[in-house]
């Protein structure tokens, strides 16, 4: 019965197997993890980030994954703390992020007893992980406990499967929780990689489009080189690291309805788009041939519609005629769009977009503010792009770019909505003991859910419960409740001031609130989707 013994074997193994972050939230029944940590954080073998709140914790786990490209470990303890990662989990299983969780139990005679903070903590995240794994302190086997933590770390990396994710560790400490901590040497196997190499040769290019959605920068450079070398049009959502470059179609969205659209006879799809009903029509086509490109074993088919799943694809060049139509027509709707340039989201996302560049990192809420820089012109020099599109969720979007921002050591830039910040509250929240990072918060302030204004429920038919039940205005000042919390603030209501604000560099943590108004919103997007027609 050696509880610091599993602790400090747990952390041993972590950092034997190249886990460089782990975020802790504090607990009780999570001592000896904790104690671990702060010997191993000390000594420079693993560093630690501390949150009180488990899910700010988890979803900066996720960002600090997502930015090393390494598995990441969040440890709690025992109770309700293990549910509040659920979110993240979810999240991650979806976007494919590796990581483990350790969740500290009591021992397993206890449970069902009614015993203080224990619950059925085997088994809570569902189908939500890839794996679970009990340890347990009253065997007192390293070998054991440390083999255990490899294979889950192999699992959350998807080196064998090529499918990274969640893995949850839940491990029981009996008393006494804490003492001294132990040295522990654990030996570890020596685990290769599975590499997938099928490439998939087309062997025309007639009416074919590059698309790509949320992706990681190798796969977004990777799509965006086919579709340059291959002449093809590139379709590119903002967090798919491709929207640059000579091919790259900002408004393909709007002219996916037109007849140029209605043209397309191949996809060849990167990344996982879910942003727009155009996409996904296109998607489910049965007149379109639909090739996907994925580095995971399982991929992404909303339309069920996939005619062949590779590593690569090899295609001849294309009709440089084809590309050109779609140049053409792109220049003509930023043209339209020009000449009718106002203060409204669509500015706001334009503005941030421009003024990120190399070197830098770009976070994008979900909801209505990754949809506005959907159509932002392309930017020739853009920063590396991230964003929450597993599940897509509006929470733990400032949590998760603070991991980005920690994991990179780069100035990072947040757009988001004002609900989705206030879903996520307590990352402004920076404990003064912690690794700090350089952040810049913009905030599309419009005082509620800006996105519904524009589907089904925001027709005039819903209009007398829209507000209350969609709109849901919070009347929140944002940029007090930031200040108040160590943030430097600033408040725009039109172009010249945003641009000024985002004129200076990125230095601790800033919040750029941006006022703007809901109303008109779903006549303005009806308008805007007629535009090059």
């Amino acid at each position: 019965m050696n509880s610091p013994l599993l602790g400090a074997t747990i952390v041993s193994a972590l950092a034997t197997c190249g886990v460089t972050d782990v975020v802790l939230s504090p607990g009780s029944r999570n001592a000896a993890l904790s104690l671990a940590l702060h010997e191993a954080d000390s000594s420079g073998r693993i560093r630690l980030h501390v949150r009180i709140d488990e899910r700010v914790a988890c979803f900066t786990a996720v960002g600090l994954a997502r930015g090393s490209e390494r598995v990441v470990a969040v440890v709690t303890t025992s109770g309700s703390a293990v549910g509040n990662l659920a979110p993240a989990v979810m999240e991650a299983k979806a976007a494919g992020v590796g990581l483990l969780l350790i969740t500290a139990d009591r021992p397993a005679e206890l449970i069902g007893t009614g015993a203080n903070q224990t619950g059925e903590q085997v088994g809570a995240f569902g189908p939500s992980v890839l794996a679970s794994v009990r340890l347990s302190s009253l065997t007192d086997n390293i070998a054991a406990w440390g083999a255990a933590v490899q294979r889950s770390h192999v699992v959350a990396s998807g080196r064998r499967s090529r499918r990274p994710g969640p893995v949850h560790i839940n491990a029981e400490f009996s008393a006494p929780l804490v003492g001294p901590v132990p040295e522990v040497d654990v030996r570890l196997a020596d685990v290769s990689a599975s590499d997938g190499v099928t490439v998939h040769e087309v062997t025309d290019a007639e009416r074919t489009v590059v698309l790509v959605g949320d992706a990681s920068r190798t796969a977004g450079m990777e799509a965006r080189a086919l579709a340059e070398l291959s002449g093809l049009p590139l379709f590119a959502e903002p967090s798919s690291n491709a929207r640059t470059g000579d091919n790259a179609i900002a408004h393909y969205r709007l002219l996916l309805d037109t007849d140029l659209g209605a043209g397309i006879r191949r996809v060849i799809r990167f990344g996982h788009p879910t942003l727009s009903r155009p996409v996904t029509a296109l998607l489910s086509r049965r007149d379109v041939e639909l090739i996907v490109v994925t580095d995971r074993a399982d991929w992404n088919d909303v339309g069920h519609r996939a005619a062949a799943v590779v590593d690569r694809v090899l295609i001849p060049e294309g009709d440089p005629g084809w590309l050109e139509r779609w140049q053409v027509a792109d220049r003509k709707v930023a043209a339209e769009r020009e000449a009718s340039v106002g203060w409204d989201g669509h500015a706001v996302a334009e503005a941030v977009v421009a003024a990120v560049g190399p070197g830098e990192q770009l976070f994008f809420g979900s909801s209505q503010s990754i949809r506005d820089a959907d159509l932002a012109p392309i930017d020739q020099r853009p920063a590396r792009v991230w964003a929450n599109r597993g599940l897509s969720g509006i929470d733990g979007t400032l949590s998760t770019a603070t991991g980005v921002a920690l994991a990179t050591g780069e100035p990072t830039t947040v757009l988001i909505g004002d609900l989705t910040l206030q879903h996520d509250m307590g990352a402004l929240v920076a404990p003064p003991l912690e690794p700090g990072c350089d952040i810049r918060a913009v905030v599309v302030h419009d005082d509620g859910g800006a996105i519904f204004s524009t589907l089904e429920q925001g027709a005039p038919e819903y209009e007398e419960a829209f507000e209350r039940v969609f709109g849901t205005p919070q009347g929140t000042d944002l940029a007090a409740v930031a200040a108040a919390l160590g943030w430097e603030t600033t408040t725009v209501t039109d172009h010249a001031a945003l641009s000024n604000a985002l004129a200076g560099p990125v230095r601790g943590r800033q919040l750029v609130v941006a006022l703007i108004s809901r109303h008109g919103r779903r006549a303005a997007e009806a308008a805007l989707s007629e535009t090059g027609r």
